[in-house]
């Protein structure tokens, strides 16, 4: 493929906080399986590269802080890598990409949680590492206080703990080599134990010796990404991640962006988007969902309101730029996400900037990335 990547970001019913009140939303589906079935399919029948699922470890709130008392929004979400695994038999192509949060839980439980994503999927998972630094989400857990102002310090060590974190992640991945599993019913040989490694991390976070309990992921490593904004986000997302998702807000930040990072990582940039037949129509959308809402639709990351056509010329140039790829945020849900897999991607295929089938069988291939060898391959292996 020579145009960029695409990826679409699923929140409930989209990114607008009104968006559950259009006529063409599906409020009462919310926590159905059924409902995010539907939402990955038309993704995979688009031919985008994955979706992620967002989550996290408190109630969604207007609040970037603290719980709100709103009753007029979205509240309450399922478990994100439950949702990607029930939805994984249903689909053969698009990646999957849960949210997981790192503070306050434990490596081993995600390694084992995406591994087995990866199996459901045969190839297609991905994570999506999230920190967390919310006081009231800390009190869910009871293992330590987070303060309601953050500090530089408290940042760099939210980010350090995730660096430990992916890290023994990435070793439980690979503690069990690609060949330990003999299944000779005649030999009675189930596994090599040769083939299976303590991991022996030691850090400051963590102290896991592994193994894992499931075998090496169909593929060894699958896709880690994360999503930055800033100096110490940006630092870890190069050192720990596969693909790193950036915010850019201008028509020269995209250039400045990815000349931040380097190869092989991946670089994609988030917008959320209002996509109508005219630019007009785009903004009179917006305007009835702010209305709804209390408040103008703001978004860390940039908001484009207009046509498919006039969407593909913006990704087009920051693709030129040196964007890799894209997440697109739809702002409503049915609405966006069909205008982005049936205007988008035609508009992009007309201007050969997009496949027109799947190419690759996994994530990592279908992103041009290679399976990892394992790194501990050629060292001594559990007795």
């Amino acid at each position: 493929m020579t145009g960029p990547h695409l990826a679409v970001a699923l929140d409930g019913a989209g990114w607008h906080p009104a968006a559950w009140r259009e006529p063409d939303a599906r409020p009462g589906e919310l926590f159905t399986a059924r409902y995010w079935a539907d939402l990955v399919r038309e993704a995979e029948a688009g031919t985008l590269d994955f979706v992620t699922i967002e989550d996290a470890l408190g109630v969604q709130s207007s609040r970037p802080d603290r719980p709100d008392d709103r009753v007029d929004q979205v509240r309450g979400r399922l478990d994100a890598v439950l949702i990607a695994a029930r939805v994984a038999p249903l689909t053969r192509h698009i990646g999957l990409v849960p949210t997981a949060t790192v503070t306050h839980t434990e490596p081993f439980h995600v390694a084992k949680a995406i591994a087995t994503l990866d199996y459901a999927s045969t190839g297609r998972a991905g994570w999506r590492v999230q920190v967390s630094g919310r006081a009231h989400e800390a009190k869910h857990f009871g293992r330590r206080e987070i303060p309601q102002e953050l500090g530089a310090n408290l940042i760099t060590d939210l980010f350090d703990e995730a660096t430990d974190y992916v890290e023994v992640v990435r070793r439980l991945w690979d503690s069990w080599e690609d060949d330990a599993e003999i299944r000779d019913a005649a030999t009675g040989r189930f596994i090599d134990r040769d083939k299976l490694h303590y991991i022996d991390f030691k850090g400051r976070w963590f102290r896991v010796r592994g193994p894992s309990i499931v075998p090496r992921p169909p593929q060894g490593q699958p896709l880690v990404t994360a999503l930055a904004h800033a100096d110490v986000p940006y630092q870890f997302a190069q050192a720990s991640t596969d693909l790193v998702y950036v915010t850019p807000s201008d028509v020269d930040r995209p250039a400045l962006l990815a000349r931040r990072f380097e190869p092989p990582l991946l670089v994609f940039a988030d917008l959320a988007v209002f996509l109508d037949q005219t630019p007009s129509q785009a903004a009179a959308r917006k305007q009835r969902l702010d209305a709804r809402d209390g408040a103008a639709f703001t978004s860390d990351a940039a908001t484009f309101l207009g046509t498919p056509a006039q969407l593909a010329d913006l990704l087009l140039d920051w693709h030129a730029a040196g964007i890799d790829g894209f997440r697109l945020r739809p702002a409503a849900i049915p609405h966006d996400l069909t205008a982005i897999t049936r205007g988008l991607v035609p508009e992009l295929r007309r201007r050969g900037a997009f496949r027109k089938a799947y190419e690759a069988k996994t994530l990592r291939g279908l992103l041009g990335l290679p399976r990892p060898a394992n790194r501990y391959s050629t060292v001594e292996g559990v007795r």
